[in-house]
């Protein structure tokens, strides 16, 4: 029988001052990823994302994206723990600031595009993760510009 895991993390972006969203990914060493962690007792999905986040990057308050959750659920073995059944539950959030402060769990960080950003990140999942999160964003930016016109139009 597999160990049951579950681990939640965010898909992080900000703004630059000319309007484009670079996405933050973390180098693990021997992967590049965005920044996750295992869920401690209690916790909600969202809560451990946030927790992990800072933990992680140092980076606190994030805001994170209405209507967006993505699972993922894949399997590996452990040297102790042997088969490992995992879920990985992502949420989409926007932070201010650059600065990160680099938990000694990771090696290095970059902001970077999103297409370079796919090019970064190791896992297939991930790359395919980014592109869910670009497409939803890129509505709700849409949804959100449109709600602005209708607002100045009403006034």
């Amino acid at each position: 029988m597999a160990t049951l895991e579950r681990s939640a993390g965010f898909v992080v972006y900000r703004r630059k001052r000319d309007g484009r969203r670079v996405y933050l990914v973390l180098n693990y060493g021997k992967h590049w990823d965005f920044p996750k962690g295992h869920l401690k007792r209690g916790e909600t999905d969202i809560q451990a994302a946030v927790r992990e986040l800072e933990e992680e990057t140092g980076l606190d308050e994030p805001v994170a994206a209405d209507g967006f959750e993505f699972r993922l659920r894949y399997f590996f073995r452990h040297k102790k723990k042997g088969l490992v059944d995992k879920t990985v539950v992502f949420f989409i959030a926007r932070v201010k600031t650059s600065r990160v402060r680099l938990s000694d769990e990771h090696i290095g960080y970059k902001y970077l595009s999103a297409s370079a950003a796919k090019k970064r990140l190791t896992y297939a999942s991930a790359r395919h993760l980014l592109e869910l999160a670009e497409e939803f964003l890129a509505r709700s930016d849409d949804d959100a510009a449109a709600e602005k016109r209708e607002k100045q139009v009403r006034s």
